[in-house]
This record gives C-alpha cells, structure tokens and sequence, in this order.
C-alpha cells in the first residue's frame, strides 16, 4: 500500500485532523529518515530511541506514522510505550503505605517496573523477542501476564512517554510547591523528593542506554491540560464513558505531572537529540536536529 493511504488511514482511525497525512510527510518522514541514518551508523544491534512528550503531543500516533514511514523506507520498527509498565495497582498502594499517599496514582517516576522495562529494552536491542506488558488504564491496573505481548525484534526500538528522558531537578527546586496539590498533599516535600531520587538513580540508569532522544515539544506546560481533556473525550468516546475522568479530575491528575513537565520543557531542548515544535494549535511548527 502507498504511503500516503497509509496515512489516512491512521488518520481516520485515529480521528485526527483531515491535514494530518500532509504534516506527518513534512514533519516526521524527515525524523523517520534520521533515524534511519542513525540506525545505519550504529553497526549493529536495533537503535533505541526514546520520544519524549508532555501528555496530549501526540506522541503514539507520531509513533504509529512512524512505524509506517520506516517500514517505506525498508526497516522495521517497534514502539513501547512506559505507560504499559505502570506498577500494578497493588504494588502502588504498598508505595502509597511506606513511602507517601500520593503514589498510589500512576504517572509519576517511581510508579514505573523500572527493571522489568530495561529488561525488555536490553532483549530488543539484541534483536530478540519479548514479552511486553499491557497497563489497562480504564481499570487502573496492569493486566494478567497471560495477556501480555509477544513483541518481535526491530531494526529501530521506540519508548514513548511523557517522562522519557526525563533528568532530577536540583535540591532546591523542591523546596517550593509548583501546585496546589504539591501544597496540600506534599506540604514537606516527601513525595517530590522521592519522585526526583528516581530520576536520579534508577530512571537515569534507563535512560543512559537510550542511543538519540527525540521531543515532541509543547509551547508551554498551560497548553497539556486542554490537550489531555481532548485526549480523554477521544477515550470517552472508544470506551462509552468507562473509566473516564472528569474534567476536574483530569485537572488533578495533570498537577501530579505539572513539576516534571515544567523541567523538562525548560531544560530537554538544549540537549534531546531532535526536536519537533508543537504550537498553541497542536499543529508540528518546527524540527529538526540539534
């Protein structure tokens, strides 16, 4: 199948814009053909990329063109999200229970089965299968492992996320709440210190094997909110309203990722290997690499 008839069927399955396919071959084709260049340098083994994005960028379809993109350019690639490695709803209330109440939501660093996700990061990278979990967000909670996935090997591995890559703040940007939530639920500070450690130990520990990061970058953290209810109403809609959020819990649950977000907006871009600009309007406005 052509290319562009591809695209417009992700486009009409994902309900995107009708200008989608066109913006996908200005902006991501030039991405998928780096990567491809990188995946050539390499030498062997798959390339590992992480696609960074603030909730709401669009980072699974840009994922999904992608896919399509370098497959037209005679290569395989595979795409995981961190989302499906969500501890499970049991482990979080035991973190909720000894560390702070505020864990027990999914999303933030520390939430994650760090090593079970390098362990499979590390069989793809050899160009070998693996068994991938699924994080059914309607029930909050990881599904059997009888339902995981089988996933083949790529040429090109991608894990996106909206903290992938992410880097810990310095100790004294702690000290100061960035929400109402961190003021009333965290007021010593416990929860954000915990979820910055992570960043530092374990999280980095991930991330350092990443061979290119690429962002997908929103103009500012206010922008996510709008682009995360549009996400959910999109979840309302395939779901007929089971395990949808509120439009104020939605509000909630954004604050609990607003700290990181906000750094990695300010610090990600002077260093993330290739950039894609999203504007005020959720169209890509600029790209390339660094």
């Amino acid at each position: 199948m052509d290319l562009g008839d591809e695209l417009h069927r992700l486009t009409a399955a994902e309900a995107l814009p009708a200008d989608y396919p066109d913006m996908a071959m200005r902006w991501l084709l030039p991405l998928a053909e780096w990567l491809m260049a990188r995946r050539a340098a390499l030498g062997g083994g798959a390339l590992l990329v992480g696609i960074n994005g603030a909730q709401g960028t669009g980072k699974t379809t840009a994922c999904r063109a992608l896919e399509l993109m370098i497959a037209h350019l005679g290569a395989h690639a595979v795409t995981l999200s961190i989302d499906d490695f969500y501890l499970d709803r049991s482990a979080r209330r035991l973190l909720a229970r000894v560390v702070h109440p505020l864990l027990e939501t999914r999303g933030v660093p520390g939430t994650h089965e760090v090593e079970l996700l390098e362990e499979v990061l590390d069989t793809l990278v050899v160009r070998a299968p693996a068994r991938v979990p699924i994080f059914d967000k309607a029930l909050d909670d990881r599904v059997p492992d009888s339902e995981w996935l089988q996933v083949a090997p790529g040429d090109i591995v991608m894990i996106e996320g909206w903290c992938v890559g992410a880097r810990p703040e310095p100790e004294e940007a702690l000290l100061t709440p960035v929400n109402a939530l961190e003021r009333s639920r965290d007021g010593e500070g416990e929860w954000r210190r915990y979820v910055n450690e992570q960043l530092a130990g374990p999280y980095r520990e991930l991330y350092d094997k990443l061979h290119c990061l690429v962002m997908l970058k929103a103009p500012s953290f206010d922008c996510v909110l709008g682009w995360r209810q549009l996400q959910e109403s999109k979840l309302a809609a395939r779901r007929a309203g089971v395990g949808v959020m509120t439009a104020e819990q939605i509000e909630e649950f954004i604050a609990h990722y607003e700290r990181v977000t906000r750094h990695c907006l300010a610090e990600m871009p002077s260093r993330a290997d290739y950039i894609l600009e999203i504007d005020s309007e959720h169209q890509f406005a600029a790209g390339g690499a660094r």
